[in-house]
C-alpha cells in the first residue's frame, strides 16, 4: 500500500474515522467495523481497519500507564527501545512510520541520513519532511 495511495484519499479517512478523534475511534464495535468496510473512497481491509481501533486503543492506554504520550515517548533510553516498543504496541507500525511518528511529535529519533542506511530502501518523503523542519 502506497503513501500516495492514501495521500490522495486523505480527507475520505478523516471523514469515515470522525477527525481521528481517538476516544471515539477506540470506542468502536462490529458495526463500527462493517460500516467502514462499506465506506466509499477508503480501503476495506478489515484488518486495517481492525487495527486503526486498536491503535487508538493502545494510545489511550499509554496516556493512562505514562501520564501522557510525551512521558511514553521519553521512557526509552534509545530510539532503538522505543521502535522496537512501538512496533510491539502498535498494529501496521514498521520502522518507517514510528520514525514518522516520532518525528512529527516531535520525540527523539536519529538523524534521517543516518536512519536511512539502516533501511532497505530510500524514503524521500522522509527525508524532505526532514529537510523542510530543518529550513523552518
Amino acid at each position: 500500500m502506497s503513501w500516495s495511495f492514501i495521500d490522495a484519499r486523505w480527507q475520505n479517512y478523516v471523514a469515515a474515522f470522525e477527525e481521528f478523534d481517538v476516544e471515539r475511534v477506540a470506542a468502536y464495535g462490529d458495526m463500527d467495523v462493517d460500516r467502514l468496510m462499506h465506506t466509499d473512497g477508503i480501503i476495506h481491509s478489515k484488518a486495517r481497519i481492525e487495527g486503526t481501533i486498536r491503535n487508538a486503543r493502545t494510545l489511550l492506554e499509554l496516556e493512562r500507564e505514562y501520564g501522557s504520550m510525551r512521558n511514553y515517548q521519553h521512557s526509552f533510553g534509545d530510539y532503538d527501545a522505543a521502535c522496537s516498543d512501538a512496533k510491539e504496541r502498535f498494529a501496521f507500525m514498521g520502522d518507517l512510520n514510528v520514525y514518522y511518528w516520532r518525528f512529527r511529535t516531535a520525540a527523539q529519533v536519529p538523524d534521517v541520513e543516518e536512519w536511512v542506511k539502516t533501511q532497505e530502501r530510500d524514503h524521500p518523503r522522509i527525508r524532505e519532511m526532514a529537510r523542510a523542519r530543518t529550513h523552518i
